[in-house]
């Protein structure tokens, strides 16, 4: 097991539900499957006029078209209307919303889940879920930072390996946890992990950060060797060893990715 710090921990958001009846019947979840695949065809197209309608709020009033519709002509949903794409995991044990790069809405749907309870969690984290694409809309507006170049890049990588893994054990010492691995990583979409054998992998950007920041980071990846999981008492933990990791949370929030 492995638990991870993500770039921006809110865009997943998994919710148990336990009102849904398990469906173990392999005819029936073939039969689903295959209905969760066309219906995701027919969202694919939908994508890119779900993030022009977040970009134009206030579109322009339609006139309206006095030309019979074709039978061909191409599906639409009213503008406040989100992308869903279903997915069926049998390993998921709740149902999980991803918002995707391309503004689409990814919905995972337990073994024991349905296409209706996926639609009804969709609908009850609508709030979620459009906070994320105004993020994803901010974010694409707002100026990327100079590409480092390869010189740039290892140096930054190396300098990493001799800072990070130094400032790790002595915070290890600091709260009386043993780490038995330390890896740098090019993760593009975490922070940093930490697994049960205390192997713990923190991303070379951490450098590149203010230090409150990423001892927030380090500590928090040190906290799951007490305990593997994000539950209060994980972050009871975490508030003990790290007390502004709120404002630390914030600030990577702010950051969103890191391009390089």
């Amino acid at each position: 097991m492995q638990l991870s710090l993500l770039f921006e921990d809110p865009i997943v958001r998994p919710v148990a539900t336990t009102h849904e009846r398990p469906n173990l019947n392999p005819q029936n979840q073939n039969s689903q499957n295959e209905n969760l695949q066309n219906q995701n065809l027919q969202n694919q197209n939908l994508q890119n006029q779900n993030l022009q309608n977040l970009e134009n709020p206030n579109p322009e009033p339609r006139t309206p078209n006095s030309e019979p519709r074709t039978p061909n002509s191409e599906p639409r949903t009213p503008n406040s209307e989100p992308v869903l794409l279903f997915i069926r995991h049998p390993r998921a044990k709740r149902y999980v919303l991803r918002v995707r790069d391309d503004g689409a809405v990814r919905v995972t749907i337990p073994r024991w889940g349905s296409r209706r309870g996926a639609q009804e969690f969709a609908h009850a984290e609508r709030a979620w879920i459009d906070r994320q694409l105004r993020r994803m809309i901010a974010n694409r507006q707002r100026p990327k930072p100079p590409e480092l170049s390869h010189a740039e890049l290892r140096a930054l990588i190396a300098r990493a390996r001799c800072e990070l893994p130094p400032r790790l054990r002595e915070l290890a010492a600091t709260h009386g946890l043993t780490v038995n691995r330390i890896s740098i990583r090019n993760q593009r979409w975490r922070w940093g992990s930490c697994n049960r054998t205390g192997h713990i992998c923190l991303n070379w950007r951490l450098v590149t950060m203010p230090e409150w920041v990423r001892d927030y980071v380090l500590i928090h990846e040190l906290m799951h060797l007490k305990r593997m999981d994000h539950s209060p008492r994980f972050w009871k933990l975490v508030a003990a060893a790290c007390p502004n990791y709120q404002e630390a949370r914030r600030w990577l929030r702010r950051t969103d990715r890191l391009e390089a």
